[in-house]
């Protein structure tokens, strides 16, 4: 399909959530994206060009394909590579996301101001879902995101606020990083009745994972619906809602 009212009709995309949020919006505009996009799972079949990692893309790659825009992440890209993007005279729209409002305005300003789009319904489903979700739990938790070494949610992110909503308390949400390092011994003597597990960026399981926190309840949950934020959060609550139930 053509470009918006903003003349934008080759996009670039360096954050996977933002590849499936553009992908679903505006099939066509997309001419390259990161190794990590998964979603859509078509992207490879229409033709889009995989341009590297989001910490190391290849930055000729990306000039060769002619973007009129780039969408990037302050947390998941490198200052540096967009800085070489921009001197190459690319634009280039940085998204920063650390709560559920801020990713709604977020991907309005992307979508809607950037992009040049009609707002997807998904994203006024996104906001409807949300505005509406009860707690499912009373439980504090801590979430790695990491093993070896051991990391977890710490203060001021994303998937933190969406697991506040649904009932969970993080227990590491005033720690002074965001990401901090804790080995398991005091992860284990937190006083936590719930350990939450995701399957991305470190892919947890049922039998990877749980094992290290004996006699604690862990809820295995679906990092895209935790931690993107595209199309998933439309059904997010529900999903992690579900995952939450289930931990035993």
């Amino acid at each position: 399909m053509g470009g918006g009212p903003r003349g934008v009709s080759r996009v670039v995309s360096l954050v996977p959530s933002l590849t499936e949020a553009v992908a679903v919006s505006a099939p066509g505009l997309l001419v390259g994206v990161t190794d990590w996009c998964t979603h859509p799972a078509d992207l490879d079949e229409a033709g889009v060009v995989r341009i590297g990692g989001t910490k190391n893309p290849d930055l000729s790659r990306i000039l060769a394909l002619r973007p009129d825009l780039v969408i990037a992440n302050e947390e998941e890209n490198r200052a540096p590579d967009l800085a070489a993007l921009r001197a190459a005279g690319v634009a280039v729209v940085v998204t920063e996301i650390r709560d559920l409002p801020q990713a709604l305005r977020e991907l309005e300003r992307l979508l809607v101001t950037a992009l040049g789009l009609a707002r997807p319904r998904w994203l006024t489903d996104a906001e409807a879902a949300w505005a509406r979700v009860e707690p499912v739990a009373d439980r504090a938790a801590f979430v790695p995101v990491w093993r070896r070494p051991w990391m977890v949610l710490g203060r001021d992110t994303f998937a933190g606020d969406l697991l506040g909503r649904l009932g969970v308390r993080n227990a590491y949400a005033g720690h002074a990083e965001r990401y901090p390092r804790v080995p398991v011994e005091e992860l284990t003597a937190a006083g936590c009745d719930l350990v939450v597990l995701p399957d991305e960026p470190y892919r947890f399981t049922a039998s990877d994972g749980p094992e290290a926190f004996p006699g604690l309840p862990a809820a295995l949950v679906s990092g895209r619906h935790l931690t993107w934020y595209g199309p998933s959060l439309a059904e997010a609550p529900a999903v992690l809602a579900r995952a939450l139930r289930a931990a035993r």
